[in-house]
């Protein structure tokens, strides 16, 4: 498992930053590596988001010194949906078997987790989210029909989209961790906008289904100091809770959010006018 620490920072310094320095510290930029669990642990609400792509061979997820636990749910809980191929994730002996958009909740106490895909030609790509957790909830699939729908947007705003909420109150129980997958009907590309602020949770959106030539413009940053981030297929940005979330795509594209913090309750967000946007 490969684990990058990444340090919470302050708005009035991120104002400040280069291209650069705002891509290091907010975008993750390789999420699918070959046989490899790729996770970035950021000290913002300690959330790890990541992904697990086994080609060939099973993954182990571990626990290092960085978790200061035994195993890696010793007090986590995650989400996971599965963007590629069809995959399997062994439990502590009891095997989930997700197809492509199918999602995972996988509850604290979990020991021995194993990842692995049916086919290395199409290997299965797990997007992973994990946040503390307090309590033990039960593991369980929840497939793509399982998930609650709510229907946004409007055509003359290019913003139409199906909100597909996977680890939900109405859904799965959880401890904070909320996940879920928006995807847009075709000509429609942008996405949270008038946008909002959750100062009570933090978030991590996690671009995908876009070609190589397409990318999305993330925004980002307190309403009166927005940023930008360029954003390409499978990478994904981390969102203070200070930050706006919004963005437009070159194309049509679909994202995977995931919150943890103080709540789980999605509707708490401070909405944002767009005549109040610089």
């Amino acid at each position: 498992m490969n684990l990058e620490i990444r340090y919470a920072n302050h708005p009035s310094d991120s104002k400040y930053y280069t291209t650069e320095e705002l891509r290091n510290h907010y975008l993750i930029e390789k999420l699918f590596v070959e046989n490899e669990a790729a996770l970035v642990y950021s000290h913002i609400d300690r959330i790890i988001a990541g992904g697990v792509m086994p080609v060939g061979e099973k993954i182990k997820l571990s626990a290092g010194k960085e978790l200061g636990v035994s195993y890696f749910f010793e007090r986590r809980e995650a989400g996971i949906i599965n963007i590629g191929g069809k995959g399997k994730i062994t439990i502590d002996g009891n095997e989930f078997i997700l197809d492509n958009a199918d999602g995972l909740y996988i509850g604290m106490g979990s020991k021995d987790v194993i990842f692995e895909s049916d086919n290395i030609n199409s290997p299965a790509k797990f997007y992973f989210n994990s946040s503390p957790a307090h309590k033990a909830y039960p593991t369980r699939i929840i497939t793509l029909g399982q998930s609650r729908k709510v229907k946004l947007g409007e055509k003359e705003n290019l913003n139409v989209r199906t909100i597909n909420q996977y680890i939900h109150p109405n859904i799965c129980e959880s401890c904070q961790l909320v996940m879920g997958m928006t995807i847009f009907e075709p000509g429609n590309v942008w996405n949270t906008m008038p946008p909002h602020t959750h100062e009570r949770r933090m978030e991590v959106y996690m671009y995908f289904n876009m070609n190589n030539e397409a990318r999305v413009f993330h925004l980002m940053g307190q309403p009166q100091e927005i940023r930008h981030i360029v954003v390409a297929n499978e990478q994904a940005v981390i969102s203070p809770s200070w930050s706006i979330h919004s963005g437009v795509g070159t194309s049509n594209y679909t994202f995977i959010w995931g919150m943890c913090g103080e709540n789980i309750e999605f509707t708490d967000m401070d909405h944002i006018a767009i005549k109040e946007l610089k």
